[in-house]
């Protein structure tokens, strides 16, 4: 648009000159002795116009000329500084991509020619990221510090080379040494969010909680972190906090925390445990209660489910509160079955164990099962749940009721020289396809067993009448112990010394 403006009013011009001259009968008379020259106006304006342009264009030409030196070398510098930005951008290209061999090969070459300041320092982090990433741990601080050097007082170039150190620092879970990098930083200015986020990150590797809490809470304010991970990351300090502080220290922490942060499950029950263990279980309820009442969290509810006696009532009438809200809620009515265990509500206790175990088969509820049928005198019925207890738990194997172990062979133990021989040419017992543990590597299982009851098989190892039992009690007593010395503590007669 500016051109076609111009144009036209080289036009106007042009048109306004030309009929203002041809108008115009004017001479222009020249005398230089011996010459005597007149030439019309409009021939001498065009002249001095032609001869104007012709020497303006000598004397472009001859500074053009003049200058060729200076613009060869601008020339020559542009050219050198396009490379090195084709090899820094390849290079930073390759780190990112993981092709760490290739970028040390191109920033190293970026870096021995390059003469700016700004791509030595950059080319030297990039070969830093290069080095780490091919475990060249030498090399990779020769470049660091070839880029700490050539930042010099550049507080921009400074700032990106301590952010490169602490970020390597903390790649290695060397947290003190990243905060040696980020620290003056951050007293220099305390909206650096990056090396904030930083700083972070080496607090909570070093399990400095009141740091983490705080930069959160700073971060936070500025909208530099999302919800989500701030509000867990006060939740885990915040519960540290307390649980260090104590009841001692317990009001200025908790006063610190908002509303909604209080009733955070992790919080809350740090928080609990601190007053339960200063004796005060009413004040630990309220604090649960109201996390509860945000959340029927399982941890929460087991804790609740925790107290004295003459805080049963209270809770118990609480929870079938939030029973009526989720009547399927198995953690809810496996805490309300525990609460009235701990009241020696015996039919209650059983009925919501039983509606719990319905909705899921839990370790937690059988084991209570057992111990309310255990304090009721239903034997029976105790062992049955105490046995699928460890069942879902996978602790323990179900073993079958009629199984047996026979007694362990000592013959390898140096240290007992009072056993009974056994044949050498007793055959091997019979291999179980059941895993079994090295104490019964002789468990024979007797439903491989098809001999008559109460004999032994044919190929069972012959034993002494005294020594031959199938009671497991008595198995137990007369199995050596690992480890014990059974030549000093053993009551038969030393065969040694006869």
């Amino acid at each position: 648009m500016r051109a076609w403006f111009w144009t036209l009013v080289l036009l106007v011009v042009a048109v306004g000159l030309a009929v203002v001259l041809r108008e115009h009968s004017g001479n222009v008379l020249i005398i230089a002795q011996p010459y005597r020259i007149e030439l019309s106006l409009t021939l001498a304006v065009l002249l001095v116009l032609g001869l104007f342009i012709v020497l303006y264009v000598i004397l472009r030409v001859a500074s053009w000329i003049s200058s060729s030196p200076d613009r060869f070398r601008s020339w020559r510098g542009l050219r050198a500084r396009k490379k090195d930005h084709e090899l820094l951008e390849s290079g930073w290209i390759h780190v990112l991509e993981g092709r760490f061999g290739e970028a040390e090969q191109e920033l190293t070459k970026l870096l021995s020619r390059t003469r700016s300041s700004n791509t030595r320092v950059l080319a030297g982090l990039a070969l830093a990221r290069a080095s780490h990433g091919l475990g060249q741990y030498a090399r990779r601080d020769e470049a660091l510090q070839v880029a700490q050097e050539t930042a010099g007082n550049d507080p921009r170039l400074r700032e990106a080379t301590a952010i490169v150190n602490a970020e390597i620092c903390l790649e290695q879970n060397r947290a003190q040494d990243a905060l040696s990098w980020l620290e003056p930083l951050l007293q220099a200015s305390a909206r650096n969010h990056n090396a904030a986020r930083l700083a972070l990150r080496a607090y909570k590797l070093l399990g400095n909680h009141d740091q983490v809490y705080v930069l959160t809470r700073q971060l936070m304010r500025r909208n530099n972190i999302e919800r989500g991970e701030a509000r867990r990351l006060i939740e885990v300090s915040a519960a540290a906090r307390i649980a260090q502080a104590g009841i001692e220290g317990f009001k200025p922490v908790w006063a610190d925390l908002k509303a909604d942060e209080r009733t955070l499950p992790d919080i809350a029950l740090a928080a609990a445990q601190v007053q339960d263990a200063a004796g005060n279980p009413e004040e630990a309820g309220k604090i649960l209660e109201a996390a509860l009442n945000a959340g029927l969290e399982p941890h929460l509810l087991n804790a609740y489910s925790q107290c004295p006696p003459d805080q049963v009532a209270r809770r118990i009438a609480k929870a079938e509160n939030w029973l009526r809200e989720q009547p399927d809620n198995a953690d809810l009515l496996a805490a309300l079955g525990n609460l009235c265990l701990t009241g020696q509500l015996w039919g209650p206790g059983e009925r919501y164990l039983q509606r719990s175990m319905k909705l899921r088969n839990d370790v937690r509820i059988h084991a209570l099962l057992g111990n309310l049928y255990d304090r009721l005198g239903r034997e029976k019925e105790a062992m049955n749940h105490w046995r699928l207890a460890a069942g879902v738990a996978g602790v323990l194997p179900v073993l079958h009721m009629h199984t047996v172990l026979p007694a362990a062979d000592t013959r390898g133990d140096p240290n007992l020289v009072d056993v009974d021989p056994i044949p050498v040419a007793a055959p091997q017992a019979i291999e179980s396809p059941i895993p079994v543990a090295a104490s019964a590597a002789d468990y024979l299982d007797a439903d491989s067993y098809t001999g008559t009851p109460g004999t032994a098989p044919a190929n069972a190892p012959v034993q002494r009448a005294e020594d031959a039992s199938t009671d497991l009690e008595d198995y137990f007593d007369t199995a050596p112990i690992p480890g014990v010395d059974l030549s000093q503590t053993s009551d038969r007669p030393n065969r040694s010394n006869t």
